[in-house]
């Protein structure tokens, strides 16, 4: 009998990633996706869930993308930057959906799952991506996510990033905020915490194979 990964066996066959992008608004079909990060996530030697690798990637907005200004202000990202490293949207998605690839067979999983704050907002913005560059084969479920917003709200009674993280014991440098790695760098710190809190509602789950018999 094969013995599933410790992943695999605790997310039902599913590959947690953790992704952030930055945008030029909030319309997935007309704003310009700018950034996108995916931190990796591995279970170490004592069981606990823990942060891996970040692939981040600028992302030079496709043609005729709205830029919103509001929202660069927010993000501080100059789309037109003569030094911004930035690559086509298709090549970025390509990218890391290769690195995707590689943890799906490393951890023995089916597909992946995005792990984000807010994790729909995401979520359309990678679907809108897919569509336009018309790539085939997505790792990403569809529609379902792990949403640290939830989560967070759950466990810590914040849902804001910043107020999760500071509720949770952990520093929060808002100058860094709004960079997709450091954004989805700290919600996976989090999405960690949360997995590992639980994990002994989880283990003891487990542990009761057959229900006791009736007297």
């Amino acid at each position: 009998m094969t013995i599933p990964s410790p992943i695999s066996e605790r997310f039902r066959g599913f590959l947690p990633v953790v992704i952030d992008l930055e945008t030029g608004g909030f319309n997935a079909k007309t704003d310009a996706l700018l950034e996108i990060a995916a931190v990796f996530l591995h279970i170490d030697a004592n069981g606990d869930l823990r942060r891996g690798d970040t692939s981040r990637f600028h992302v030079i907005p496709f043609e005729n993308a709205n830029l919103e200004p509001a929202s660069l202000e927010v993000n501080r990202i100059d789309p037109h930057h003569p030094l911004r490293p930035a690559i086509p949207e298709r090549d970025a998605l390509q990218r890391v959906f290769r690195d995707v690839r590689a943890e799906l067979r490393e951890w023995e999983c089916n597909r992946a799952i995005l792990v984000g704050h807010n994790a729909h907002f995401d979520l359309g913005f990678l679907n809108a991506a897919i569509g336009r560059t018309g790539i085939k084969r997505n790792p990403f479920h569809p529609f379902s996510v792990l949403d640290t917003a939830t989560l967070c709200g759950v466990a810590f009674g914040q849902t804001v990033l910043a107020r999760a993280a500071a509720a949770a014991g952990m520093p929060f440098d808002a100058n860094a905020a709004h960079s997709a790695a450091y954004d989805a760098e700290i919600t996976a710190d989090l999405f960690c915490e949360i997995v590992n809190r639980f994990r002994p509602i989880y283990a003891g789950s487990l542990a009761v194979a057959d229900p006791p018999p009736v007297r």
